[in-house]
C-alpha cells in the first residue's frame, strides 16, 4: 500500500525522465488520470493509456522529449502531503520558476494548473510544481 500515491507518480516521471526511458508504468487511479491529464495539456507528456485487467487498473506514461533529447521534466516537488496539507486562496497561488514551471491544484472544480485557477478565481490544495 501506498501513503502517497501522488508522490509515486511525480518521482517515476522524473526517474523515467532521468534514465531517458520512453514511457513509464504505474498504477491507475482518478487521481492520477486527472494529473496526468493535466500534465498532458501542459505538455510535460505526450500521452498516456489506461488499461484495466482483472478490476486492475494500470496505466503507460509516454515521456516528451525535445530537441537533442531534452526531457520534458526537469524536476518535480510535492506541496502537500496526507499528513500536511497546504490550501491557498487564488491570490496566494505561488508562480513557479518566474512562470517557465507550472503549479497544479486541487480545487472544487477538479484538478488544474495554477494559472488557470488564478483567472477563474479559485483557490484549493496545491498538489505539485513541475519544471
Amino acid at each position: 500500500m501506498l501513503t502517497d500515491p501522488i508522490a509515486d507518480l511525480l518521482i517515476r516521471i522524473k526517474n523515467g525522465y532521468g534514465a531517458r526511458h520512453r514511457f513509464i508504468d504505474t498504477r491507475g487511479s482518478g487521481m492520477r488520470r486527472a494529473l496526468l491529464q493535466v500534465l498532458k495539456s501542459q505538455g510535460y507528456i505526450e500521452e498516456f493509456l489506461e488499461k484495466t485487467e482483472d478490476s486492475k487498473s494500470s496505466m503507460r506514461v509516454f515521456l516528451k522529449y525535445g530537441e537533442g533529447r531534452r526531457p520534458g521534466v526537469t524536476g518535480v516537488r510535492r506541496l502537500s502531503s496526507p499528513g500536511l496539507r497546504r490550501t491557498v486562496g487564488y491570490r496566494e497561488i505561488p508562480r513557479v520558476r518566474n512562470g517557465l514551471g507550472s503549479i497544479i491544484l486541487s480545487t472544487p472544480a477538479g484538478l488544474m494548473e495554477g494559472e488557470e485557477a488564478r483567472k477563474r478565481k479559485i483557490g484549493g490544495e496545491l498538489v505539485c510544481s513541475v519544471w
